[in-house]
């Protein structure tokens, strides 16, 4: 449905907004279209509204006196009756700030004042079809799951449109899901981006620079540091942030498998390719594509990531048509490129073409600051989960916790948090730790060494066999092609 078309008055939209002027132009504005609206002139009589009559859509205000938009979201997201019902924001306030908090607290959208009629209504009515969109394709999908159990002599080809059926799914609709669930948000108070230490917050100074360009972003950072979550607050914030952030892992996926991730494959292109698959840059086309752990990319693939940055076109596996894409790159890595250039692994090239804008993620060690936040709020989520309540954490604990050196970072972090809320029998948080709170680096293997090291001893084992029941792979639990694909890339070979 088009913004010229008139909706059908079954269309229900509370309408939030203290300044009555504001409040009557977009009731009557939406009036207009079709849509019957129930207007609320403070955040009790939104949450009356929605409760009372679930609707279809709520246009939200945030400042507002005796509520704001923010804490009105909040309840609307906590309540199992209207937490899937779509929040679109609209205020004077302009800060990135404001408008990650916005998308983290749940909305799907969030439109600036003062805002232009017809901007309103293309926003409404875009985010009423896709939502009901949503719910059809899940329809479809049940429907043919009950054809494919009725019909069992007909599995090959309801199997393949199911397959079909999944796949426009995820070109359609997944990421976009994806970027609304509550569980990745930036809300310093709310369990994403938490603290407040100088390291943090001038890393969130370039962010808010960087964001609203589409600038090519290389996020520098040791594993665990949150990487993603600045990744993700640089989409949110950005000129794209009504597309879905579309994320790739590049040490997940096997060595085999990348370049059809990437840019996708024709029916046919190679052995088990039985339909046409889009790439994640296709689907990102007009959005954002994350390339997290872009220094595992392989090199042979790097020249071909090297056309996209330069010349945004590549083809799919297994045809010569060329595919134009318009796409902000964020990058993301834990490794020192400048390093992996001097090696050999790592084109300089596309190095160069990644760097544009870096940004160094600090690690745990440098924002001790931030610890007793971060504590709290892991604390307090995982007590909510367990069914716990902490009150209380030692003066003495948090001392020795900000003084430990968190080769893990956050992420450790994270886990030693949820173990002491597991073992913890009172409203008091005790963690164990190491006596000694700071590890020395030196010596330290790297990960890819400790693997290598491994997958040689493995093989050495096994007499350098690597297929069948009794060989490597099958240890390793891998299967011989990932094995081989691993030892290439390592670096391991057969001695003479």
């Amino acid at each position: 449905m088009t913004h010229q078309q008139t909706a059908t008055s079954d269309t229900s939209i509370v309408v939030v907004d203290d300044t009555p002027d504001n409040l009557r132009l977009l009731a009557g504005l939406l009036a207009g279209r079709g849509y019957r609206i129930r207007p609320a002139a403070s955040g009790p009589h939104a949450l009356a509204a929605a409760r009372e009559e679930l609707p279809d859509l709520i246009l939200l205000d945030i400042r507002m006196p005796e509520m704001d938009g923010y804490e009105v979201c909040k309840h609307l997201k906590a309540d199992e009756r209207t937490r899937d019902i779509p929040i679109i924001f609209i205020s004077a306030l302009h800060e990135a700030f404001d408008k990650v908090k916005a998308f983290a607290l749940g909305g799907v959208d969030y439109i600036t004042k003062p805002f232009q009629a017809e901007e309103v209504l293309a926003r409404v009515e875009t985010h009423l079809a896709l939502w009901k969109y949503r719910g059809r394709l899940e329809e479809l999908v049940e429907e043919r799951t009950s054809e494919l159990t009725q019909a069992h002599e007909q599995l090959q080809t309801a199997f393949s449109e199911i397959q079909q059926l999944q796949e426009q799914l995820q070109a359609e609709n997944i990421y976009f899901r994806e970027e609304l669930e509550v569980e990745h948000n930036f809300d310093r108070s709310n369990g994403g981006i938490i603290g407040q230490s100088e390291a943090l917050n001038y890393l969130l100074h370039k962010v808010e620079h960087v964001a609203p360009t589409d600038t090519t972003v290389l996020i520098l950072g040791e594993t665990g540091t949150g990487k993603e979550l600045i990744a993700r607050a640089l989409h949110h914030a950005g000129l794209r942030n009504d597309r879905p952030l579309v994320k790739v892992n590049c040490a997940a996926l096997p060595t085999n498998l990348i370049e059809s991730e990437l840019f996708g494959h024709e029916k046919g292109a190679f052995t088990g390719a039985t339909a046409k698959r889009l790439g994640r840059f296709e689907l990102a086309h007009g959005a954002t594509v994350f390339l997290d752990e872009i220094g595992e990319l392989p090199i042979d693939l790097q020249v071909k990531l090297l056309r996209v940055l330069q010349e945004a076109e590549f083809e799919r596996l297994g045809s010569s048509r060329t595919i134009t894409v318009d796409v902000r790159v964020i990058a993301a890595t834990n490794r020192d490129l400048e390093q992996e250039v001097q090696a050999g692994r790592f084109r300089r090239d596309l190095y160069y073409r990644l760097n544009v804008y870096p940004l160094s993620v600090p690690p745990l060690r440098e924002r001790s600051d931030d610890i007793p936040l971060l504590v709290q709020a892991f604390a307090r989520a995982f007590g909510k989960k367990l069914g716990k309540r902490i009150e209380k954490i030692s003066p003495n604990t948090m001392t020795a916790l900000q003084q430990y050196a968190w080769p893990g970072n956050i992420r450790e972090l994270q886990n030693v948090i949820e173990r002491a809320v597991i073992t913890t029998q009172d409203t008091v948080l005790r963690i164990e730790l190491p006596e000694n709170l700071s590890i020395p680096d030196e010596g330290l293997k790297t990960l890819d060494e400790l693997e290598r090291d491994y997958i040689i001893q493995i093989l050495e084992l096994k007499r350098w066999r690597i297929s069948g029941p009794k060989g490597a792979a099958a240890i390793l639990g891998l299967n011989a092609g990932t094995l081989r694909s691993r030892m290439q890339k390592l670096g391991i070979r057969k001695p003479e």
